[in-house]
């Protein structure tokens, strides 16, 4: 799944993905940044992501804009 980046305050860890196709806000888990790239996110920032058996978004990675060709889309 692909999403925007709603909300992030690095201090707690919690967060709040919107996902590009069904418009639902997901929280991000507590390891959602674990084995990634990130050290933490920003507002507006695209993401991909997979949802864990809770619902929360997990495993974020870069994600893309299809008019910008960067990799991920």
């Amino acid at each position: 799944m692909q999403g925007v980046i709603k909300a992030y305050d690095p201090t707690t860890g919690d967060g709040l993905v919107m996902c590009d196709t069904d418009f639902n806000d997901y929280e991000l888990a507590g390891n959602a940044l674990a084995g990634s790239i990130f050290r933490m996110v920003r507002q507006g920032q695209r993401v991909i992501f997979e949802l864990d058996d809770a619902g929360r978004a997990t495993k974020l990675s870069l994600g893309s804009e299809v008019d910008m060709k960067t990799p991920g889309h």
